[in-house]
């Protein structure tokens, strides 16, 4: 209600709208509608079937030059997305993992080896002078 006490009748529908599903089609329905398409003779009737499957004429036109140049995987939907590795690619990321791998394990050792020679150094000197000033204090 208003302020006036009168409904209101303007308020927009709260409803979501589910969102539209791109449509596929299987190489067999797409198969189909090109030998349909092949069938027509009449004027307009092409037109009509396009309109019929909610078809675009391009779609007619692709599928039909991949029907014709053989390409039936063609046919079928199209995974979007980024393609799966291959075999080649997988070998060749482990391989430089590997590498990368060794030389950070060598730069570890490096660094292991430098620890221990500080410690070493270090109990060979004692405690720093500096150390025992500042615990008199």
């Amino acid at each position: 209600m208003s302020r006036n006490g009168d409904e209101r009748t303007d308020m927009p529908d709260p409803e979501v709208v589910p969102m539209a599903k791109r449509r596929q089609f299987t190489t067999e329905e797409k198969l189909c509608i090109v030998e349909e398409a092949d069938a027509c003779a009449g004027p307009g009737e092409i037109g009509a079937l396009v309109r019929r499957e909610g078809i675009y004429s391009s779609y007619l036109s692709r599928w039909r030059r991949a029907r014709d140049e053989g390409q039936l995987p063609a046919l079928s939907p199209q995974q979007r997305g980024p393609k799966p590795a291959t075999d080649a690619a997988l070998a060749r990321e482990v391989a430089r993992l590997q590498r990368e791998n060794e030389r950070l394990q060598k730069r570890l050792d490096q660094a292991e080896t430098i620890i221990e020679v500080q410690k070493k150094l270090s109990q060979l000197l004692g405690p720093s002078p500096e150390k025992n000033e500042s615990n008199g204090k």
